[in-house]
């Protein structure tokens, strides 16, 4: 029997643990209902897992999250192509392109995270030998707007991106879990933490959110995986820890939009990702998907106030929404120009959606994914050793969370189960000692 399992948080680094997780007790014909999902929100995931852009890659990743990366891009199409991805949560393969910006010194660039932290494109993120050769190689996606003088580049290979609505992929991972009996709390909050005779952990307090009604679990292993809530999540069950967790937020308003150069029976060759820049000072990421959305995005933000995670959907500003929607205009137009004080007119686009959304970011642009040594966890507490027990991180993947999530699940499913995991991610460590400061700002 396996140890009695909590995971704290059930967005989607949550549920692809538990969704792994409980595969593996599944198969080995034992229970799953000793695995519990906890989370505090009235309406699950509703910040990046169901808000963000869904853009999956295989290669795009810096050296430290490379195998993750390309794990978790072969999971996702073999997920896709065993359970009817295409049509459950629109999975499908994407040509990406690098639109009016310069790719002049490419070889010099680093990889990784480096793009968000400078500005600039996720486009810097793409293989730099995988660039197409010149303007519009490749084709440019009819929904974008052409003007005299852009620049259409085709970059990475055929076959290494792709595109899924993270929102409906959470709910099958859900559904598949609840089908296996893993047991959902939410809305629920954790209080603390509940030892035995040792001060080992032995299991958890939870409140309702909404009768405030206290309820014990049985947990010997406890993951968190809060998103960007998870440093607060580990100083409410572990007050006298010297460590801070490095997870700060970074905060990205979005739009879901028609097009009528974007609709169903366009999609026999994939969906497309489109990165540029604006002169408005940020940098669109346009993805379209199945069934005739486009998302559109890149409107970043690392000082928005984060919520307190309890309340459901984030309240988008309407400044950040008006000069999405004017950027969006400019690049899926073409449509008639606003009328003098109409700024929100998008032309022949039509706005159906608009969400803020906070995504876990770290110092060094990777995510945690690790146990927690029991020295770090404060005085009088323990837990049980090798896989019967632990304290364990998965968070802080930044704007790559729905591209890292399946691979996140089985390296975490490794962990638990004992083995090495599938993906190496001795990078991806927190090491407390290690780092001197803690309280740096994320930019």
């Amino acid at each position: 029997m396996s140890p009695p399992t909590v995971i704290l948080g059930a967005g989607i680094i949550g549920v692809s643990t538990a969704y792994y997780l409980s595969q593996e007790q599944q198969q080995k014909q034992q229970d799953a209902s000793n695995i519990h999902l906890v989370d505090p929100s009235p309406e699950l995931f509703s910040s990046a897992s169901g808000f963000a852009g869904g853009f999956l890659a295989q290669d795009w990743f810096g050296t430290e999250t490379a195998a993750l990366g390309a794990l978790s891009f072969r999971e996702h199409r073999r997920l896709a192509e065993e359970h009817g991805g295409r049509e459950k949560w629109g999975y499908s393969p994407s040509t990406c392109f690098s639109y009016a910006a310069s790719v002049a010194g490419r070889d010099e660039l680093a990889r990784g995270d480096d793009w968000l932290r400078e500005g600039t494109s996720r486009a810097e993120a793409a293989p730099p030998d995988a660039v197409g050769d010149g303007p519009d190689s490749g084709g440019a996606p009819a929904w974008l707007r052409r003007v005299d003088g852009d620049h259409v580049e085709l970059i990475g290979d055929p076959g290494t991106a792709a595109q899924a609505d993270p929102f409906l992929l959470c709910q099958f991972l859900l559904k598949e879990c609840l089908g296996r009996e893993v047991q959902l709390h939410h809305p629920a909050r954790p209080v603390s933490v509940l030892k035995d005779e040792n001060g080992q952990i032995a299991g958890i307090r939870i409140a309702d959110a909404g009768s405030a009604r206290e309820t014990e679990l049985p947990c010997e292993r406890l993951i968190i995986t809060a998103g960007a809530w998870t440093g607060q999540v580990f100083k409410t069950l572990f007050p006298t820890s010297e460590i801070k967790i490095p997870i700060k937020s970074l905060a990205g308003h979005s739009l879901l939009v028609k097009s009528p150069r974007w609709h169903r029976g366009m999609e026999t060759d994939g969906c497309h990702a489109v990165f540029t820049n604006h002169s408005e000072g940020f940098c669109p990421e346009v993805f379209s998907r199945l069934g005739g959305h486009i998302y559109f995005a890149g409107l970043n933000s690392s000082t928005l106030p984060l919520p307190d995670g309890t309340t459901g959907k984030a309240m988008p500003y309407k400044e950040d929404i008006a000069l999405l929607r004017r950027v969006a205009r400019d690049m899926l137009g073409p449509g008639p120009e606003p009328e003098l004080g109409a700024a929100d007119n998008d032309g022949d686009v039509e706005v159906i959606r608009e969400a803020l959304c906070f995504r876990p970011v770290t110092p060094w642009g990777r995510p945690i994914i690790t146990r927690i040594p029991d020295r770090h966890l404060g005085a009088g507490t323990a837990t049980r050793p090798g896989v019967e027990g632990g304290v364990y991180l998965a968070a802080g993947h930044g704007p790559w969370g729905i591209a890292l999530s399946l691979g996140t699940g089985l390296v975490m499913a490794d962990m638990l189960q004992g083995r090495t995991p599938r993906a190496d991610v001795k990078e991806s460590v927190f090491d407390p000692d290690a780092i001197a400061d803690l309280s740096q700002p994320v930019t």
